[in-house]
């Protein structure tokens, strides 16, 4: 069953990672105007006030049109990062993700370590202040207004929003702190001495590894899941999503919209006329090594010495 998928050691490694860096590195910058959330909406929700309640959303086709990891390997082209021959290579991967439609573990490490190459040698520093440009050229125009709308009210209601994605932690802090969230889950890359090793911290944040990851925020943070909320497109969040007492499918995938049903979920549908871009999470994860986790890398060396 999709919702009692067992976790890895590696897939373990990955969420306590992601949790450690999200707490090293919280979102409170607001650099752009909240939405405002119908008064509709906002009475479906979880109590307000509720402190050991918080929210967590996923970023590809839930919260951002299309996959974040593509408008961020778009600007690194733009800079000169990779070739066109790694640009082909790479429409191939999400071509074959798409049109397959399945998790070949093959293809994923194909994936995994064509984006760990190129990030490879170079400083933490140097992707998080590209993210950002990258962030205003790319990612900007493509937030849904109602999952915003969504998320906002949450935190009008006092509890936390954490983006989670097997997106860059790095990249997703720096979205969360755009939108006014509290921060950010993400895949976790090793680096020393400020410098990516071209090394995953366990695996990237997808699957189960999400929803060890909120798991492990959770602990952290005492919060209870049951009067949590989680919001996803896909049927691979299904782990994530059945954690909490209060999931929601948005713009889903016939996969979650048939669970969700199944299951009596909610449902929204943000799509107007049209389906949105359907990069598949198995290329996101792969790109999702693209940076990540100096201070969670260094944490869980040091704890494990």
């Amino acid at each position: 069953m999709p919702g009692r998928t067992s976790a890895s050691p590696r897939s373990v490694l990955a969420g306590e990672a992601s949790a450690e860096a999200a707490l090293a590195a919280p979102a409170t910058a607001v650099t752009e105007p909240p939405a405002r959330p119908e008064r509709a909406v906002q009475e479906r929700f979880p109590v307000a006030g509720d402190e050991r309640a918080a929210a967590f959303f996923d970023l590809d086709n839930t919260v951002m049109q299309g996959a974040a990891l593509f408008h961020f390997g778009r600007g690194l082209y733009k800079r000169h990062f990779f070739s066109k021959r790694d640009l082909v290579r790479f429409a191939w991967q999400q071509t074959w993700f798409r049109l397959a439609g399945l998790e070949d573990p093959g293809h994923m490490q194909d994936a995994r370590d064509s984006a760990l190459s190129i990030v490879k040698g170079h400083r933490v520093e140097e992707l998080m202040s590209i993210g950002e440009e990258i962030y205003d050229e790319y990612m900007a125009g493509k937030i849904w207004p109602g999952t915003r709308a969504l998320a906002q009210a949450h935190l009008d209601a006092g509890q936390r929003v954490w983006l989670v994605t097997a997106a860059p932690v790095e990249t997703a802090t720096i979205i969360a702190r755009r939108l006014g969230l509290t921060g950010a889950l993400g895949t976790v890359a090793e680096s020393v001495g400020g410098v990516y090793t071209g090394r995953l911290v366990g695996e990237p944040l997808h699957g189960p590894a999400k929803a060890e990851a909120v798991k492990a925020l959770a602990a952290a943070q005492d919060l209870d899941l049951s009067r949590c909320a989680a919001y996803s497109d896909s049927a691979n969040d299904i782990p994530m999503l059945s954690l909490v007492g209060h999931p929601y499918a948005i713009n889903p995938d016939a996969a979650l919209r048939k669970y969700a049903r199944e299951h009596d979920w909610r449902l929204r549908d943000y799509r107007t006329g049209r389906k949105a871009a359907r990069i598949g999470l198995p290329a996101a994860a792969g790109v999702g090594a693209v940076a990540g986790g100096a201070a969670a890398a260094a944490a869980l060396h040091r704890r494990r010495r």
